[in-house]
């Protein structure tokens, strides 16, 4: 049977590994070499330096891309590093469309180095297909998208913004991170480069930083591989070692995550302490059918506007004691955090404010805990703080 045979779960355990040939271990080993050795000059085995190959980050990188029905994989140090290096691809005067409610490491990153070396962003609500259109350019070089979105978990149609990017000539790079390729995987829908944060879902255990991206093209690849190697912001083998061992149980993590957060985006979107739950497997998510029909399942994050002032909701993230008040998602354990204060400060508040973002909203990752545990905790946290 041949790779693309096998069903997902199987690929995540098995693929881009076999035992050690000259040891049979059975898990991919961690070589920890700077160098290797040479049987003339130039003449190497297929590795020279470990910042341009690893056989740890070889045998990462080919899984994760198989898990994504993709050719080419290749591994970074993080997802910052990941999105460093597609924008690498640019040059002085190009220009890029992007969400208008992406992560606020993206919309730095963006904003506050790129921005320096003439490239301009605009940033349009990407589930609006007219305003991204109205919003490209002749030097629009890249469409920028994530989905579900980071925090508001608004739901873009790949296939469309692919489309609308490849109609000006232009790439369209999806941030997967919050699907995993196990719920999503863009490059079936006409995406050019999928990226990843490691960090989070494939990982699994909060105990790594590491990013990818994943394409099915061989010329990007090339591209990409160039500015891996170039810049450097590549992964040690121990970091890799760990994401091979988080892929093995990513199935059944993301069953878990994704039970798990469908009933409690049931059980806060009846609460009366909270506005609004944004969870695209509530029917009510202006974007339910497009999420049923691009994922496999809803996913493991939610967002949530208490109906609470802005010291109110800071107190109500800091009193839960199940879930651990933290940046990152993605781990087997619930996280709650404040965007606001949070993950999106970098974000200047009148524009936070314009995209939806605004202080009570409340992120969760949910993780794979018992649900009946995370309710109470989050109930006994409104308690304490909104009475």
């Amino acid at each position: 049977m041949s790779d693309d045979d096998e069903h997902i779960e199987t690929r995540a355990i098995h693929a881009g590994q076999e035992p050690d040939e000259e040891t049979g271990a059975l898990m991919t080993p961690i070589f920890a070499n700077s160098t290797y050795v040479q049987d003339g000059p130039g003449d190497h085995r297929g590795y020279e330096y470990s910042r341009t190959g690893n056989p740890t980050r070889t045998d990462l990188e080919d899984n994760l891309a198989s898990l994504e029905g993709a050719e080419y994989g290749r591994a970074f140090s993080s997802g910052m590093g990941a999105i460093n290096t597609v924008l690498n691809l640019l040059e002085a005067g190009d220009h890029v469309v992007a969400g208008d409610d992406v992560y606020g490491g993206t919309h730095r990153i963006f904003t506050q180095v790129y921005e320096d070396y003439d490239v301009d962003f605009d940033f349009v609500d990407t589930t609006d297909h007219d305003e991204v259109r109205s919003a490209m350019r002749e030097s629009t070089e890249l469409v920028w998208v994530e989905t579900p979105t980071n925090p508001l978990m608004n739901v873009n149609d790949i296939g469309a913004l692919a489309d609308i990017a490849h109609e000006h000539d232009a790439l369209c790079a999806v941030d997967n991170t919050f699907a995993t390729p196990y719920l999503q995987r863009p490059i079936e829908h006409g995406a050019d480069v999928v990226c990843h944060s490691l960090t989070k879902y494939l990982g699994g255990h909060s105990d790594l930083v590491a990013g990818a991206l994943i394409t099915d093209d061989e010329d990007i690849d090339e591209q990409l591989g160039f500015y891996q190697n170039s810049v450097g912001a590549t992964p040690s083998p121990f970091d890799c070692f760990l994401v091979l061992r988080g892929t093995k149980s990513l199935s059944v993590r993301m069953d878990r995550h994704c039970e798990n957060a469908s009933e409690l985006a049931h059980w806060l979107d009846d609460h009366d302490s909270v506005d609004t739950v944004y969870y695209p497997g509530l029917e009510s998510h202006p974007h339910h059918d497009l999420a049923a029909e691009q994922m496999d399942d809803f996913g493991g994050m939610l967002s949530f506007e208490l109906d609470a002032s802005l010291d109110e909701a800071s107190e109500f993230v800091s009193e839960t004691e199940v879930f651990t008040l933290a940046e990152s998602l993605g781990g087997v354990e619930s996280l709650i955090e404040q965007p606001a204060a949070m993950t999106h400060a970098a974000i200047p508040k009148a524009e936070r404010e314009a995209a939806g973002l605004t202080d009570p909203l409340i992120r969760a990752s949910v993780g794979i805990e018992n649900v009946d545990d995370l309710k109470a905790d989050l109930q006994q946290a409104m308690d304490a703080a909104l009475d």
